[in-house]
C-alpha cells in the first residue's frame, strides 16, 4: 500500500495542485449558488482502448454486442494529439471505458507514453493476453496501477459471469504480471484483483481474498456490481445485502441504497473519452448517450468550458434524478481523485 501512494503523490506537480484546489471550489461554490461554474482542467480522466472484447460478460454491453454507437481502436496518433492538450494538467489516466485493453496492439505504447508524461496510469483487464511478453511489456511500460477482473475462484463459479472466460488464465496471467514485476525489479503495476460481487459467487468473497494473498497481488478489492432491470430483481443481485447496492423493500422490489443527491464531483474532475473522441460524462453512460463534445471538431478545452457541458451539469444540480445514467449510480458525491 506504501508504494500504491507513493505512485500517486510521485505524479503531483504544484501546477496540477492548484487546478485540483480550483476544480474544488468550481464544485462547492456551484453547489452553493446551483449554477455550474467550471475553474480548472480534468484532474483524472478515463480514455477508451477499444469496444472489443472476447468474454460475454451478461451486465456489459460490449460482452453483449449490444451498442449502438461504432466499434474500433484507439488510434496512437490521437491519442497523443489529445494526451497533449492535457498533460500538464492531468494527474491520473484509466485506460479503460468498455472492452478489453490488450486486444489494441498499441495499448502499452499509449501507457508508456503517458507515463512518460508524468501521468498515473490505470487500466482494467480480465488478464486472458497477460502472457510472457504482454506482461513484460506491461511492466516496462510504467504502468501504474494493474486492475485484474477475477468474479470467481472455480472454473464453475467463474465462467457464470464471465462468460467465454477461464479462470485458469487469470491466474496464469496474475503470476506471469507478478513474475514480471520481480524479475525486473519494478514496484509497479501495483496489481488489484477485484471481485464484483454477483449471487452465483458471493460465497466466494473469503476464497478470493486468501488465494489472492497467497499468489502475491497488493490488494483484493470486493466491488458491489451495477445490475440492469434491478428493480424487481435480478438472478444476478447477492442474497447477503452487504455486497450488494440495492435493498429490497417490503413491497417486493428493489430500490438503490444511496440517496440521489443533486451534486456529483466526476462531473468537475473528470470524464471519458471514447476510442472515436467523444467526450461523454462518466464511466456510467456505457453507449455514449450523452455527447457533449467531438474531439476531431474542437479542442478538449473549448469543450470542456462548453455550454453544452455546463447544460448537463446544471441538470445534475437542479434534477440528477432526471438524468437515466445517474439513477444506477452509487458513486460521484464525495470529492475525490
Amino acid at each position: 500500500m506504501i508504494n500504491y501512494y507513493t505512485g500517486i503523490l510521485s505524479k503531483l506537480s504544484v501546477l496540477k495542485i492548484l487546478n485540483y484546489l480550483k476544480l474544488i471550489a468550481g464544485f462547492y461554490y456551484s453547489r452553493a449558488i446551483n449554477k455550474p461554474k467550471q475553474y480548472g482542467m480534468p484532474f483524472s480522466i478515463s480514455i477508451e482502448p477499444t469496444t472489443s472484447c472476447n468474454l460475454r460478460c451478461p451486465q456489459c454491453p460490449s460482452g453483449l454486442r449490444e451498442f449502438t454507437r461504432p466499434t474500433g481502436m484507439l488510434e496512437t496518433s490521437f491519442f497523443e494529439k489529445t494526451i497533449s492538450q492535457l498533460y500538464s494538467h492531468l494527474h491520473s489516466l484509466t485506460f479503460y471505458f468498455q472492452g478489453e485493453p490488450y486486444l489494441n496492439p498499441d495499448f502499452l505504447k499509449m501507457v508508456k507514453t503517458a507515463s512518460e508524461k508524468k501521468i498515473y496510469t490505470i487500466t482494467s483487464t480480465n488478464a486472458h493476453y497477460l502472457n510472457e511478453k504482454n506482461a513484460r511489456d506491461t511492466v516496462e511500460s510504467k504502468l501504474d496501477k494493474l486492475i485484474i477482473s477475477v468474479d470467481g475462484i472455480t472454473q464453475e463459479v467463474y465462467e457464470q459471469y464471465r462468460v467465454g472466460g477461464s479462470i485458469n488464465k487469470v491466474i496464469e496471467g496474475t503470476k506471469e504480471i507478478l513474475k514480471q514485476k520481480r524479475l525486473l525489479k519494478s514496484k509497479s503495476p501495483y496489481v488489484v484483483w477485484q471481485f464484483v460481487v454477483f449471487k452465483p459467487n458471493e460465497h466466494q468473497v473469503e476464497a478470493v481474498k486468501k488465494l489472492g494473498k497467497e499468489l502475491g497481488v497488493d490488494e483484493v478489492k470486493i466491488k458491489t456490481a451495477q445490475i440492469y432491470d434491478f428493480e424487481h430483481g435480478n438472478e444476478l443481485i447477492p442474497e447477503n445485502e452487504r455486497y450488494s447496492r440495492y435493498r429490497k423493500n417490503a413491497d417486493g422490489n428493489y430500490i438503490i441504497k444511496n440517496e440521489l443527491l443533486n451534486q456529483c464531483w466526476r462531473m468537475w474532475q473528470a470524464c471519458v473519452i471514447t476510442w472515436d473522441g467523444q467526450i461523454v460524462p462518466c464511466c456510467f453512460d456505457k453507449d455514449a448517450k450523452y455527447k457533449i463534445g467531438q474531439l476531431e471538431k474542437q479542442s478538449f478545452k473549448e469543450i470542456w468550458f462548453s455550454e453544452k457541458y455546463d447544460q448537463f451539469r446544471r441538470t445534475i444540480l437542479k434534477g440528477r434524478n432526471q438524468i437515466d445514467i445517474c439513477n444506477n449510480c452509487t458513486e460521484g458525491t464525495k470529492v475525490w481523485a
